[in-house]
């Protein structure tokens, strides 16, 4: 699929999100009705699915001293939802990171997407991401949603990318992970949404 295709598909679409009294219910939270006449919803809470994307000449996870993902040229993407985070916001993250430009075109110029390199994305669950370090000395997790939602609208946000045709390695969710990035430049961005 390439960016233009991929951008029309993901940006006209609908997600109906679940009410208040669904959402306890993470299991029911993926299915969704899919009606590609309307635009894609924006999440008006000031929850905000966070994400540093670094773009890199290669990246792994390792488990217990075990390699269980790696990727060549690419994006590492470290992923911290927020209680009330959706998956609206996931579509739009997906669609900014499959299409971002930030790799060398011929001239040397931050021109080119992951999707126009056929480059390669490790996404990593890390719920340090929604810490406040704005009181004190040591960090709150408040904001992190719940292990089952953050799980379920992770999974929801990897399925998404592996749709965009990237090849996709992921992490562990909730696991103590070793995560070894080559840094290219180095470029790093926080997106948020």
């Amino acid at each position: 699929m390439n960016a233009a295709t991929f951008t029309k598909e993901f940006t006209s679409t609908k997600i109906k999100t679940p009410t208040k009294a669904a959402a306890p219910n993470a299991t029911n939270s993926l299915k969704r009705e899919w009606d590609p006449a309307e635009p894609a919803l924006v999440c008006l809470g000031r929850d905000k699915v966070r994400l540093v994307v670094q773009r890199v000449l290669s990246s792994s996870v390792s488990i217990k001293n075990e390699q269980i993902a790696k990727i060549g040229q690419g994006l590492t993407v470290l992923i911290g939802i927020e209680k009330g985070d959706v998956e609206s916001q996931a579509i739009f993250l997906v669609d900014k990171i499959a299409n971002l430009r930030i790799f060398a075109d011929e001239n040397g110029k931050m021109n080119k997407s992951c999707l126009d390199i056929n480059g390669e994305i490790l996404a990593v669950s890390q719920f340090t991401l929604a810490g406040d370090c704005s009181k004190g000395r040591r960090p709150g997790f408040d904001n992190a949603a719940p292990p089952k939602e953050a799980e379920s609208l992770y999974n929801f946000f990897v399925d998404l990318l592996r749709q965009t045709g990237i090849k996709v390695q992921t992490g562990v969710f909730a696991a103590d992970m070793l995560v070894d990035i080559q840094n290219d430049g180095p470029v790093t961005f926080l997106l948020e949404k």
